[in-house]
């Protein structure tokens, strides 16, 4: 973060300093403020030279820790009312939040006023967090970039990330997600991005926006929000994205497709390989090269022609793209983490999130990667923010799952049995669905249910916490035989 003052704080964010008064001071006198070097929400994580922006929360609120963060050497807070007995300025401003947001689009604005930084934008239902990681990786060459922890992509996490860049950094690539009409209007306002990707009309955040039309209109304020001489990224296998060309703020609009012929960069001839790895023909203007993705699934191809299709526009070259491809496994936790458990169990941990597509994307994974000689185990937890249209989602990830040969499918927590209850309509069998009502149960009895060379897949929406049960079965040391 560049360093900013309290005063400085207070500008950006329309606020004011509340000055403390020092005990037998005369009023008025203004302590020395310390300059702000780092942004945080938790006051656990203060430090000298940190800001702590004191959020509203659901069952907390960060005004109370205002305190606390100072103790541990925060130089100032962003509060919407006053704090009494703290020993620092507070800047005070009406909504926190907004502030928070205030203050880094302004951080963002001063950084390209002397330097041009660049910004790549992603959106979609499902693989923004994919596409991050390996675009991350494939721009990496080009400079210090600042790209999200794990899935910061909302109101809060987004200004945190752009707040993380300096004067050295060059280039952002940054998770725009929402889950409402106008939330990327709003981010996009923050951070104006050069390049805008968008991946997928899924059906995510169904309960937010009614249908997938109200998705694509949703995901379109991605490309809107584009500056003037900005390129869209556009994937041409779904219609939905491919008719946001024409709503482009910026000069051109690039594709990518793995079924599109006209696209401007396509993946050829895709094939699973044994262990669940995508191959295919990356095709471009500049040529052609064969990749065979280090991550899970052919779901992938999308976020890798992405990917590409970015790192290529910036320049970088299509072997070293290709290489980058082959060699990029996943960076954030839960996401397609393939590990090895009780010596020669094969664990899947997408926990992280899940959505129809996706949960489809990862039962396709576990069946390729368990082949024809390992017994397939499912894992599924709930699907949230479905809305009206959850049950019958679920039902039929229960029917697909049973469809695709799924040997074992163990469902968990009430919102998720209409899973159970879609693949046993689809004629599995009691020896074959499992339920549970609650993790913390599955966690106590799942390994009796696993045999040595089973692979399994855990996956869930994060709220349903599954995650937690990912990480307990890495450290299982014994199976059934």
């Amino acid at each position: 973060m560049i360093e900013l003052t309290v005063a400085q704080i207070a500008a950006s964010t329309g606020g004011r300093v509340i000055w403390p008064e020092p005990a037998g001071a005369p009023t008025g006198m203004q302590p020395e403020a310390s300059a702000v070097t780092t942004v945080v929400i938790d006051s656990r994580d203060a430090a000298p030279g940190a800001l702590f922006v004191a959020l509203p929360g659901e069952h907390v609120d960060g005004h109370a820790y205002v305190a606390g963060a100072l103790e541990r050497g925060a130089a100032t807070a962003l509060v919407a009312r006053p704090v009494a007995g703290v020993a620092a300025p507070l800047v005070l401003v009406p909504d926190v939040q907004r502030a928070l947001g205030d203050l880094a689009r302004v951080v963002l604005a001063t950084l390209r006023a002397e330097r041009d930084v660049l910004v790549v934008a992603i959106t979609g239902s499902a693989g923004k967090t994919s596409t991050k990681d390996l675009l991350s990786r494939l721009l990496a060459p080009l400079g210090p970039l600042v790209a999200p922890v794990g899935s910061f992509n909302n109101e809060i996490g987004l200004p945190l990330t752009v707040l993380r860049a300096d004067r050295g950094t060059v280039a952002l690539v940054l998770e725009m997600g929402a889950d409402a009409p106008g939330n990327l209007t709003y981010l996009t306002g923050i951070a104006p991005p050069d390049i805008a990707v968008v991946l997928m009309v899924g059906s995510a955040h169904l309960a937010g926006f009614g249908d997938r039309d109200g998705i694509a209109a949703a995901k379109s304020e991605l490309v809107q929000g584009l500056r003037s001489h900005g390129v869209a990224v556009l994937n041409a296998d779904d219609p939905r994205v491919a008719a946001m060309a024409p709503l482009t703020a910026g000069e051109r609009v690039l594709t990518f497709g793995a079924e599109t012929p006209g696209a401007d960069v396509r993946a050829a001839d895709v094939s699973l390989e044994t262990g669940g790895h995508a191959r295919f023909t990356l095709t471009t203007a500049q040529g052609s090269a064969d990749v065979t993705l280090a991550l899970v699934g052919t779901h992938h191809v999308t976020n890798a022609l992405a990917a590409a299709t970015v790192a290529l526009e910036l320049g970088r070259p299509l072997a070293e793209v290709a290489e980058v491809l082959a060699d990029a496994g996943p960076l954030s936790p839960h996401r397609m983490q393939v590990s090895t458990v009780a010596g020669d169990v094969s664990l899947i941990d997408d926990a992280y999130n899940a959505n129809p597509d996706s949960m489809r994307a990862g039962i396709d994974a576990l069946v390729a990667m368990a082949g024809a000689d390992r017994r397939s185990v499912a894992v599924l937890g709930e699907m949230l923010e479905l809305g009206a249209t959850g049950p019958g989602e679920h039902e039929a990830i229960g029917a697909y799952a049973h469809q695709r040969g799924v040997d074992r499918l163990v469902v968990i927590g009430d919102g998720a049995l209409p899973i159970a209850d879609g693949a046993r309509a689809a004629g599995a069998t009691a020896a074959v669905v499992s339920t549970f009502e609650t993790v913390d149960e599955a966690i106590e009895t799942l390994g009796a249910h696993l045999r040595h060379g089973d692979v399994v897949l855990v996956k869930s929406s994060k709220g349903s916490g599954l995650a937690r049960l990912a990480d307990r079965l890495t450290e299982l040391a014994e199976v059934q035989t």
